[in-house]
């Protein structure tokens, strides 16, 4: 399983928010440079990036840091970034700079057909991201919710060629609550592409659990305010996720 480290990026500072709440953001590190290598350094294999500030302004922002991040780091360690993906453009500029996958997220919903048109002109590098609150899809910095089942609209884009789908339970992120995973389950068991979850980790026994239904479809975990304050601890966690799918193969084998 994928552990995946969150490096959310606000007027060229990392910071992390509590249930998308640009307001109530907490900076962790004036120089995001310097976490993405940190993050590197320990083996991470791969990062994710969130723009915030264009998420509001529908265009990238942050482009200058991440360019920097993508200089600096193992340049075979892949990268997504998500935040106001909203056109093809947009995709061609962050793939052209040496990004790996990019997410699509208010947009896939507003405009399905964008998510498409993304996987037929760079098939293979796009992943939606699916907020989500009592099982209804919500946009808007999740301040909207719409008439979209998430399970639905996982099929549908699934259909379209998506990578992979980021699943983030809007109640839980941000809040170290723990992970939704009863809800990732039964997403994952719906779709034959991996998911990724997202929202509320707060230990390594959340790691542990999520490990359990690997088998099920769900690929990795992205992990923010949980490790910048040290709930976890990056390369323990990840060992621990190594062992419990090394131990998973061997059952299988045997």
């Amino acid at each position: 399983m994928l552990l995946v480290p969150a490096i959310d990026l606000k007027d060229g500072k990392c910071v992390r928010l509590r249930q998308g709440d640009l307001s109530d953001a907490t900076i962790f590190s004036e120089d995001p440079v310097n976490i993405a290598q940190k993050w590197s350094d320990l083996g991470a294999r791969r990062l994710h990036l969130v723009d915030l500030n264009g998420a509001v302004a529908g265009k990238p922002k942050n482009h200058e840091v991440i360019d920097q991040i993508l200089e600096t780091i193992d340049e075979d360690l892949p990268v997504q970034i998500g935040g106001g993906i909203r056109d093809l453009e947009t995709i061609e500029f962050y793939l052209d700079m040496g990004i790996e996958y990019v997410i699509i997220g208010s947009a896939a919903v507003k405009k399905p057909s964008f998510v498409e048109e993304a996987c037929s002109a760079f098939a293979g590098h796009i992943i939606v991201g699916l907020d989500a609150k009592d099982g209804q899809v919500a946009t808007d910095g999740w301040t909207k919710i719409s008439k979209y089942n998430v399970v639905d609209l996982a099929k549908r884009f699934e259909d379209y060629g998506v990578d992979s789908i980021i699943y983030t339970d809007i109640g839980r992120d941000g809040m170290l609550s723990g992970i939704n995973i009863q809800a990732t389950v039964d997403l994952a068991r719906q779709v034959d592409i991996p998911i990724y979850a997202s929202g509320g980790l707060s230990s390594i026994e959340d790691i542990r659990q999520l490990c359990e239904f690997e088998s099920e479809g769900i690929e990795g975990v992205i992990m923010g305010r949980s490790l910048y304050e040290g709930k976890i601890d990056f390369v323990q966690a990840q060992d621990l996720a190594d062992s419990l799918s090394d131990r998973d193969l061997y059952d299988e084998e045997d």
